[in-house]
């Protein structure tokens, strides 16, 4: 990754932040709703004072941000702290085989995955910043592009007109609506969104896992010939390799995923057989920069597209940012379009999007940090390691 002198630093603190962000509208999945908005903050201090900032998914189920807080404070931090490690990824290695056996005893594999991705992503950033370099170009090893496309998720079946036209004028011109309710439903959706899509625009659409095999069959069908640049999720991650092939074999529109991959193993299958057009791993859920990196070249390499999942607060939608810099390609960055004061507000100074891109942050680091005052006052729940 053309690393050159990224120690960590010796571990001096490990601050977890719940931060739970009320809003007016929920967020609908084909499997769960989010009635407000939730972020767990991770924050590495070393022994110069230097802070690193990261991410922890936490969207579901409700009660998952303070549980995840309390794993990262009281399984991982402790290993953390007092140590040194002479890149972020020495760390990652060292976290998983720490935690290997309580995964295995407990069987929470996500959240302690979640868990060790957000504290990659804060370690990278830290020592990023201990060089005083943009991370974008420490991870690439040179200079990146200082835009990012991006297309506007989180588009509810709801309003989704409207949403899509809120969102255009916030400068994008890319945009995935959520289906998989009922089928009447989504076509419905998906026509009205054809319909108001303009020339120059794109429209892609996530089932979020919710069809059977003859249920995404008969969606694609329906769907042939109307341009949308993929469909995500179409079916459970655990739906067999078969069905999968199936399913692709017969499908005009490529097909995404990746959120819900959680190995090497699993991504490289995906690639691989040609069952994924798209690969969107998610570095905030598993991974982090050290996984999803690596990851994400072999997707190039093998003639997909790697485009970063992401849904949550600001600081892992900049770490995404500074992760498709560093990678290349023609991938797209995912930026909720739904209000969310933990995104724009806890993250300062937020880029700007404007001809569907996004500014990539040039500080060092991620670029920005969280907003103190905020903190405050979206904070739920505070643990000191």
């Amino acid at each position: 990754m053309g690393m050159q002198a990224l120690t960590t630093g010796r571990i001096e603190q490990v601050a977890l932040h719940v931060l739970r962000a009320p809003i007016e509208e929920p967020v609908r999945t084909s499997f769960g709703t989010m009635t407000d908005r939730p972020s767990v903050l991770v924050g590495v201090t070393d022994h110069e004072g230097a802070c690193g900032w990261g991410e922890i998914w936490c969207n579901y189920p409700v009660c998952g941000a303070e549980h995840r807080a309390r794993l990262a404070a009281e399984v991982v931090a402790p290993q953390l702290v007092g140590r040194s490690f002479d890149d972020p990824s020495a760390a990652q290695r060292f976290l998983v085989q720490a935690t290997r056996v309580l995964a295995l005893q407990t069987r929470e594999f996500g959240p302690l995955d979640q868990v060790l991705a957000g504290v990659d992503i804060a370690l990278w950033d830290l020592a990023a910043r201990r060089q005083g370099r943009p991370l974008g170009e420490v991870l690439a090893g040179g200079p990146v592009a200082s835009r990012i496309p991006v297309y506007a998720s989180g588009i509810n079946p709801h309003g989704a007109v409207t949403t899509l036209q809120r969102a255009r004028a916030s400068g994008f011109d890319a945009f995935k609506v959520k289906i998989g309710f009922e089928a009447g439903q989504d076509r419905r959706t998906i026509a009205a969104l054809l319909a108001e899509r303009g020339d120059q625009e794109h429209l892609m659409a996530d089932a979020n896992q919710a069809w059977s095999l003859p249920e995404a069959r008969a969606m694609v069908a329906d769907l042939r010939g109307s341009g949308l640049e993929w469909l995500e999720e179409p079916m459970p991650v655990d739906t067999p390799v078969a069905d999968w092939r199936a399913l692709a074999a017969c499908s005009a529109i490529p097909l995404a995923g990746g959120e819900n991959l959680a190995s090497i193993a699993e991504f490289d299958a995906a690639a691989e057989a040609g069952l994924l057009s798209v690969i969107q791993p998610d570095l905030a859920k598993w991974g982090g920069f050290s996984a999803c990196l690596p990851i994400a070249r072999r997707v190039l390499e093998a003639g997909r597209r790697y485009c970063p999942h992401y849904l949550g607060g600001g600081i892992g939608l900049i770490a995404s940012a500074h992760a498709l810099a560093a990678v290349g390609g023609d991938g797209r960055l995912e930026v909720d379009c739904n209000p969310n004061p933990l995104r724009e507000q806890l993250t300062t100074p937020f880029p700007g999007i404007a001809n569907g891109a996004m500014e990539l942050p040039s500080g060092p680091g991620l670029g920005v940090v969280p907003d103190g005052a905020a903190l405050r006052d979206w904070e739920t729940l505070c643990l000191i390691a």
